[in-house]
């Protein structure tokens, strides 16, 4: 019997290494995207226990649509991990930030609709949801509350604007086509590394042990 695949975009980054190594645990084929399968970043993706005979990585970028087509397709899952997240201030904020994570995004719905994926799990975020001064302080934030885009805009919360962008654009995409799409909004993500390089949670987490709390790129 054929195991079944899924797909995880953006591989080598801390949450998709994290759910690569437990989706293996699980028995699944995963085909994970990587902006370069050769890159010394992401070789610690392929020491997970067994990947070498379940893991299979794909060369895509969010806005190549025909490799994601290539990484998604046979999949009965995926989960759209991939979202630039820049530990420092960007230059050029609707190229870097803004275009990836909505038409990649979009790119990424098209594929599974293509593929007939089963469920797509959007990974958002808080910052999604947090930048909104007219709600009420006394009011519990849910599935109504979103970042205010105009008030990301006007204090530069580029981040927070993406993931608010892309999130909507899921979930709309979702609405009119009838794909099955789940979104979750993590806030901080800390604990054991298993890349080689630091992420942006836990170069937060650098930066206050070192006494600087003008920390959040939110």
């Amino acid at each position: 019997m054929e195991k079944e695949r899924v797909c995880v975009t953006g591989g080598g980054g801390y949450q998709a290494s994290w759910l690569i190594k437990l989706l293996l645990s699980k028995g699944y084929m995963v085909h994970a995207t990587v902006r370069d399968p050769n890159d010394e970043k992401n070789a610690h993706l392929k020491k997970f226990e067994k990947a070498s005979e379940n893991l299979l990585l794909f060369k895509a970028d969010l806005l190549d649509y025909d490799n994601l087509c290539s990484a998604i397709a046979g999949c009965i899952g995926v989960f759209h991990v991939a979202s630039p997240v820049p530990p420092t201030s960007v230059q050029n904020p609707e190229v870097e930030l803004i275009e990836p994570a909505v038409t990649g995004t979009s790119n990424v719905l098209k594929a599974c609709s293509l593929s007939n994926v089963n469920r797509v799990v959007v990974v958002s975020s808080i910052a999604a949801i947090i930048l909104n001064p007219n709600w009420p302080k006394d009011r519990i934030m849910d599935e109504s509350c979103w970042s205010d885009k105009e008030y990301c805009k006007t204090t530069e919360k580029w981040y927070a604007l993406s993931k608010t962008e892309g999130e909507g654009q899921a979930i709309e995409y979702s609405e009119t086509t009838g794909l099955d799409v789940v979104t979750v909004c993590p806030s901080l993500i800390l604990g054991p590394m298993l890349q080689s390089t630091v992420n942006a949670s836990s170069l937060i987490l650098l930066k206050l042990l070192k006494g600087n709390t003008s920390y959040c790129s939110y």
